[in-house]
């Protein structure tokens, strides 16, 4: 009983061993790859030109071992120092957007190895940096930052784009000089500052200035057409009255104006009564 049970024992441990060792196969054929990536095939040592696809992929069991070399959008955050066309010294923060190319993986990882952005990008950003902040004041940095930026994108496409890592964005975060520097563009600021001010009040003055001559020449002219509006109605009325005083006109005027006394004349040293010589004249 204690053989047969023995070997029953074996038997049944023979037969998990193999299950299990063809699970273990089934497993080991099985290259799972993530969304965004694909796989650089290792077999014995030696890297394959061709690459998995993202998704459910087979292996060679115990041979082939499959690296996941991502080609999803990484940044890559890079501290840089410079020195500008003035010779200034310029630290700078960059921010770079790049993403492995998929028909790239295999050669990365053949030539440089999983860690390529310190090796390949890394450098190259640094160089970007100082060769184009060489070309530009530390004032033109700041001023021409935008151009300045896609100088360097460009150089540095240049630079690792053989290695099939594409960049995507170049950004320049910050530049940061040194505190004489600061300083001498903060007194610059204030002084334009100052001296916009102190022209926006000339202007403003002058503004003013002319709006109130303006003001005062208006009165003037309504003042002068006033005046020669008064003297023209003045004029025609004249002309209307002399044009209107015919002999008939004065002699009504006169009859209209006589208070009942008729006039006394003078000749030599003696005074005639008119009215005497009227009653003299009409006494029979």
């Amino acid at each position: 009983m204690n053989t047969f049970s023995n070997k029953k024992l074996t038997h049944t441990t023979i037969i998990a061993a193999v299950i299990i060792f063809f699970i273990i196969v089934i497993f080991s054929a099985i290259a799972i790859v993530p969304a965004g990536s694909t796989g650089v095939i290792n077999t014995f040592g030696k890297v394959s030109e061709s690459v998995l696809q993202e998704g459910f992929n087979l292996k060679i069991p115990f041979v082939q071992n499959v690296t996941i070399i991502s080609n999803k959008i990484q940044i890559l955050d890079v501290e840089a120092a410079a020195v500008s066309k003035d010779l200034q010294s310029v630290k700078s923060s960059i921010a770079v957007n790049f993403r492995v190319g998929f028909n790239a993986s295999a050669n990365i990882y053949k030539n440089i190895g999983a860690d390529y952005s310190t090796i390949v990008l890394l450098p190259a950003v640094q160089e970007s940096m100082k060769a184009v902040s060489a070309k530009y004041t530390a004032e033109e940095l700041i001023t021409k930052r935008n151009q300045v930026g896609d100088e360097m994108k460009t150089l540095l496409e240049d630079k690792v784009n053989t290695y099939g890592i594409v960049i995507e964005r170049f950004n320049i975060v910050n530049f940061d000089f040194s505190t004489e520097f600061n300083t001498a563009i903060e007194a610059k600021q204030v002084a334009e500052q100052t001296l916009i001010k102190t022209k926006t009040e000339q202007e403003q003055k002058i503004v003013i200035a002319e709006a109130d001559a303006k003001q005062k020449i208006i009165a003037a002219e309504a003042e002068a057409n006033a005046i020669l509006a008064k003297a023209k109605a003045q004029a025609d009325a004249n002309k209307l009255l002399n044009d209107s005083l015919t002999n008939r006109v004065i002699e009504y005027e006169k009859v209209q104006r006589w208070n009942g006394i008729l006039p006394k004349a003078t000749g030599g040293n003696s005074i005639i009564d008119i009215r005497e010589t009227e009653t003299e004249t009409t006494t029979p």
